[in-house]
């Protein structure tokens, strides 16, 4: 579903990804790990268009999209998840997720007037909410959810746009450590029909839900596999996870 060869992207003197070589099949999910400053959200940025890389190619469902802008990138299946959430704190949460429905339909916003009253945009709306667990909380404005409440919401945003490769940018970030089981769980459960990359430092995390793990160290991928050889992959283990680990 995804090919990646060869992606640089420079800050300066910074090479905050350096030659990235990254296969993702379909229905997979992979983790992406890595140290702090080693070069993951760029990664996702140039993966879902927001960053321009300076060299090397991305190819989705067989089409290169290298050059594609992130809106027509998110037409053709690419939805991603932010590190710091991104939500519409003064609307309810099914407002949120039919904004999402409406964005993916094509619909005018100058619209959004009747938009709060029209089935087809709440009927597929609810259905997701109920899918990620907020079926509840449907009617909180989303400045009022906990913080594990507004990643669901975000995820649930995600999924309305029909992702074909959902990409998630640290989906537990800040999260206690019961939010993060109900998001496990989520992404549990997500995993049985959507492709996915996750980038995440929890590690129960990562190791419950990944096919394959990549991991990057300096903006290079030192290591792409199965969970169990990672952990006993020597110099994973001296760069990222510890000789303890």
């Amino acid at each position: 579903m995804l090919e990646v060869r060869g992606l640089v992207k420079s800050f300066g003197a910074l090479r905050a990804t350096d030659g990235v070589d990254l296969e993702v099949r379909e229905g997979e999910t992979l983790a992406i790990i890595g140290p702090n400053g080693a070069g993951k959200t760029t990664l996702i940025g140039q993966l879902a268009g927001m960053l321009r890389p300076d060299a090397g190619s991305i190819r989705f469902a067989g089409e290169d999209v290298t050059t594609l802008p992130a809106a027509k990138r998110a037409r053709r299946g690419l939805a991603r998840s932010f590190q710091i959430t991104s939500v519409y704190r003064d609307f309810t949460a099914l407002q949120n997720v039919a904004l999402a429905v409406q964005a993916h339909a094509g619909h005018s916003f100058r619209f959004w007037r009747a938009a709060h009253t029209d089935e087809e945009l709440l009927s597929p709306s609810r259905r997701i909410l109920e899918e990620v667990g907020l079926a509840s909380r449907m009617n909180v404005v989303a400045a009022n959810l906990s913080h594990g409440e507004q990643r669901q919401l975000e995820v649930a945003m995600a999924l309305a746009t029909k992702p074909r490769l959902l990409l998630l940018d640290e989906p537990m970030a800040g999260m206690g450590a019961e939010e993060s089981q109900r998001m496990i769980a989520l992404l549990s459960t997500l995993k049985q029909r959507q492709t996915m990359i996750l980038v995440e430092h929890d590690m129960d995390a990562v190791f419950r839900l990944a096919d394959r793990i990549a991991v990057l160290v300096y903006g290079r991928v030192i290591a792409a596999d199965v969970p169990e050889r990672i952990k006993q992959n020597g110099e994973v283990r001296r760069a990222y996870l510890g000789e303890d680990a």
